[in-house]
């Protein structure tokens, strides 16, 4: 297993960002009956007050559809700064990302038609990271 990179600066530069395929939109279920078709196919979900919520796999172009990008670096749950380096170049550049934070990985959702934008964004932040 992958020892766990704990250290901001660490984590930026080994982030490894990779697009995934597919297209994904994010959707809200009200009935808990729906999560036991959706759960099977869905890329991930939370519960909210508002309902349960999912990301699911939509075609391309599907309105709202978003590309994942996974950051490979294992990062550490207590880890602090990759979230905000990522969000903060994206958002200097004006692309919306939403993350998650899973247990080995975070990934971030970006519009489908600024994930390209985006990957080479993150790349440049890693690469400006190991300088």
């Amino acid at each position: 297993m992958t020892e766990r990179v704990k250290e901001g600066q660490a984590m930026v530069r080994q982030m490894a960002p990779r697009l995934v395929p597919g297209h994904f939109a994010f959707r809200t279920l009200l009935d808990p009956d729906e999560l036991a078709e959706v759960l099977p196919r869905a890329q991930g979900m939370f519960r909210e007050a508002e309902g349960i919520s999912v990301i699911v796999p939509v075609p391309p172009r599907a309105p709202l559809a978003m590309r994942q990008i996974t950051l490979e670096v294992h990062s550490a749950l207590d880890g602090v700064g990759l979230t905000a380096a990522v969000s903060g170049a994206l958002a200097a550049l004006g692309i919306p990302c939403n993350m998650v934070a899973a247990h080995h990985h975070d990934h971030v959702f970006v519009p489908e038609d600024q994930a390209e934008a985006a990957l080479d964004a993150l790349r440049a932040l890693a690469e400006g990271a190991s300088s």
